[in-house]
């Protein structure tokens, strides 16, 4: 049976992989912060999933007559995009991976991923309550 509850949790696992993705990225990046010419690398992937998705910038579909049916999402064709930051820096004596920047990257994906989670934990427990009270 495929349906909306089939492509929401496909759409959110797809999510949440890629910000685990950008998790180990950020975690490489404060890894290597003291390794001589390393460059921190960043997983950008917001803007193609809003394209995947027919949506606009502020989330909103992008429709152009009341007739168009909402296109479906196919997470299996969808991927992040590693970028790799290759603007030269000339920073004496220090590494160019910004340490804040990572740590404020790092806490605003975890709260991201974590979000997601409670929104899967939400949609398995209305699940299992229309299974339950189906059965009364």
């Amino acid at each position: 049976m495929k349906g909306f509850f089939e492509d929401q949790i496909a759409l959110t696992g797809k999510v949440m992989d890629l910000r685990l993705q950008r998790q180990n990225l950020v975690a490489s990046n404060l890894a290597n912060v003291n390794t001589p010419g390393y460059k921190e690398k960043t997983l950008e992937f917001e803007d193609s999933l809003q394209k995947a998705l027919n949506k606009d910038a502020r989330g909103k579909m992008t429709k152009t007559s009341k007739m168009h049916i909402p296109a479906t999402f196919e997470a299996n064709k969808f991927s992040g995009r590693t970028l790799s930051n290759f603007e030269p820096r000339v920073v004496h004596g220090e590494n160019p991976v910004d340490l804040d920047k990572e740590m404020v990257t790092m806490t605003k994906n975890n709260l991201a991923y974590n979000a997601l989670t409670q929104i899967i934990k939400k949609d398995f427990q209305g699940m299992q309550k229309v299974i339950q009270d189906g059965a009364r």
